[in-house]
């Protein structure tokens, strides 16, 4: 079911900050920057050979991004995995009894449809499912 890591989601209280980090101590930088409002973040994705690194910035501290900062800080928010069928993903995700956050697919960055399954149900980890 699982292709690959597409991304890691890394929560950053200062988009900017951790952009310019990410230059100075690893020699990298965003491929580009995107605001996705249906999710109100603004995201900066970083190329590591096939995956991404996204800094996420939330739009506001209703947004669920936000809500992860303001709990629990700055670091780790999520794996992105790549699926071939993410409507096939899902329904496999339900039957196994994972509780899902999207019951669809909806947009994501790079045109891509995702959905998250809840961190209750995998292991304490917020899943996103990416369909290319």
């Amino acid at each position: 079911m699982l292709d690959r890591i597409d991304h890691v989601g890394i929560a950053a209280l200062d988009l900017d900050g951790a952009v310019a980090f990410y230059a100075r101590a690893f020699g990298v930088a965003p491929s580009f920057r995107e605001v996705v409002e249906e999710q109100g973040v603004e995201e900066a994705m970083i190329r590591v050979g096939e995956s991404w690194i996204q800094l996420l910035g939330a739009r506001g501290p209703d947004t669920p991004v936000g809500r992860f900062l303001s709990s629990r800080g700055p670091g780790l928010h999520h794996v992105g995995y790549a699926v071939g069928d993410i409507e096939a993903a899902l329904a496999r995700l339900k039957a196994e009894g994972v509780p899902l956050i999207d019951e669809r697919p909806r947009r994501g960055s790079r045109g891509s449809l995702v959905a998250f399954a809840h961190p209750k149900g995998a292991g304490g980890v917020l899943v996103e499912l990416v369909q290319p």
